[in-house]
């Protein structure tokens, strides 16, 4: 019986400790994971740094030394581009002034060459206009349903962003890109929207998006109970279709639980070689 009584507090103390570790710890620190990205870009892009952040979801653990930080190494990897793939923001947080004050102040510090763009996840939809503003006074050009050219003499890159699946606010067959695209980028929020990308622009070369965390827990069969809805199919690291290469990030807060476990923050790092 004494046995029987051990081996029920051992694994009582023993969760509670992976708990306080996956709230206090794991949720903490923060991790850059690289990738060399073989792929179809011009040569005079040959070497392109890109550097993918999501899901920041500001103030429901995420402090603002914490944001000090990952602006700081951001800036650190010297990119050429800088794209974010939505979730700023925790509808379970309204921002004050101060907050939003403070965004402005250290997202207008992020720093890379060809600029900063965005676009809305399904909790930045509840305070959109304060979502809107940040990105406005940091420079950070929104991307929702639309697309830009970025140029380097006559090379250029076509550089799209869709707005939220969940939000009702997906509008792919609205977006006119030219057809002679050279080289064509999709920024999404949901993942499990690649397939409909894909559909629509097959010759579509990198596809980046966010919102899964990887499902907090990275432990195969509970990592996927934990995935949230637009990411049960696509969720994990790196994915490739056809000659489409396809990168999610594990973002840097956390979603509907304040834990992480195996599945420390992280932003992404690419650098395109032809």
């Amino acid at each position: 019986m004494k046995k029987f009584l051990y081996l029920i507090l051992g694994s009582l103390v023993f969760i509670f400790i992976v708990l306080l570790y996956s709230r206090f710890i794991g949720t903490t620190s923060l991790k850059v994971h690289e990738f060399v990205i073989k792929t179809n870009i011009q040569e005079s892009y040959d070497g392109l740094k890109i550097v993918h952040f999501t899901d920041l979801h500001y103030k429901k653990i995420i402090t603002e030394n914490r944001v000090k930080k990952l602006i700081k190494e951001i800036n650190k990897t010297k990119p050429d581009l800088i794209l974010f793939t939505g979730d700023l923001l925790d509808d379970l947080y309204r921002m004050t002034n101060t907050d939003t004050n403070f965004l402005i102040k250290e997202l207008s510090k992020l720093e890379a060459k060809y600029g900063k763009y965005a676009i809305l996840g399904d909790q930045d939809y509840s305070q959109k206009e304060i979502v809107t503003n940040i990105y406005i006074q940091s420079d950070i050009k929104i991307l929702n349903n639309t697309y830009t050219t970025i140029y380097n003499n006559d090379d250029k890159i076509i550089l799209t962003g869709l707005g939220s699946y969940l939000k009702d606010d997906f509008n792919i067959d609205n977006i006119a890109i030219p057809d002679t695209s050279p080289y064509l980028m999709f920024l999404v929020h949901e993942p499990d929207m690649i397939d409909k990308i894909k559909e629509r622009y097959s010759s579509t070369s990198l596809i980046i998006a966010g919102h899964s965390i990887n499902g907090s827990v990275n432990i195969p069969g509970i990592k996927q109970v934990l995935l949230p809805e637009g990411a049960t199919k696509y969720y994990d690291t790196y994915y490739k279709i056809d000659n489409t290469n396809i990168y999610i990030s594990n973002g840097i807060g956390v979603n509907n639980l304040n834990f992480r476990l195996f599945n420390k923050p992280s932003f992404n790092l690419y650098r395109l070689k032809n």
